[in-house]
């Protein structure tokens, strides 16, 4: 599985103490991790929690990762963001059992974590703990075990209901104020990463005409 790392402005220069978790924990998993940054909080591009829902929506939609890790100073933002673009699940994930019962019952493919709330001595020991719990087993699985099949039927609800709920991602792309766009596809390694991973050739072709 391929998982995206963004960080917006404000926590950006959490990046690589996050990175340095995530990678520690999916990696021997044999999970890739692709940091999208911001790196560091003087970057050029700089991302908003609304840039990363966007963000977070173009790799998705466009296969270029499987799965979003992201956040913001409260996770609230990022995660709302999130969930207003079509094909993105996201939690709100605090800790490890966050971090699991979202993997079992939710099963979806994007979370949001508090990078400021809450995020004091300890707080890479937690996010390493919970990336443990993320990741650690099939998602959907269900908990408890006696909720595997209303949960696995809800989720396919779900899954429907948002197929109604929202429009497409190209739809979504063409319509968006176009520099907002523009900016949130600028990262200093996004162009690196995003075209050697994209595997809609319809979005990449769009996003390579913004860039041009």
């Amino acid at each position: 599985m391929k998982i995206a790392l963004i960080n917006e402005n404000s926590q950006a220069a959490k990046n690589s103490l996050i990175e340095a978790a995530l990678k520690e924990v999916v990696e021997p998993m044999g999970h890739e991790v692709v940091n999208y940054g911001m790196y560091t909080a003087d970057d050029e591009a700089q991302l908003t929690y609304v840039q990363v829902g966007l963000l977070t929506a173009i790799l998705i939609n466009s296969g270029a990762a499987d799965f979003v890790v992201t956040g913001c100073g409260t996770g609230e933002g990022a995660m709302l963001a999130c969930n207003s673009f079509p094909n993105v699940l996201c939690g709100h994930i605090v800790d490890p059992s966050d971090g699991f019962m979202f993997s079992q019952i939710n099963a979806g493919n994007a979370v949001a974590f508090p990078f400021a709330k809450g995020f004091g001595w300890g707080a890479e020991l937690n996010l390493k703990y919970t990336f443990e719990k993320l990741f650690c087993c099939e998602p959907g699985g269900g908990y408890p075990p006696e909720r595997v099949v209303p949960e696995q039927r809800n989720k396919k609800i779900l899954d429907e209901v948002k197929k109604v709920t929202h429009v497409d991602m190209m739809t979504i792309l063409k319509n968006i104020n176009q520099d907002f766009l523009k900016a949130t596809v600028s990262g200093a390694k996004f162009k690196e990463l995003f075209f050697a991973d994209c595997k809609c050739p319809e979005i990449r072709a769009y996003i390579e005409s913004v860039l041009a």
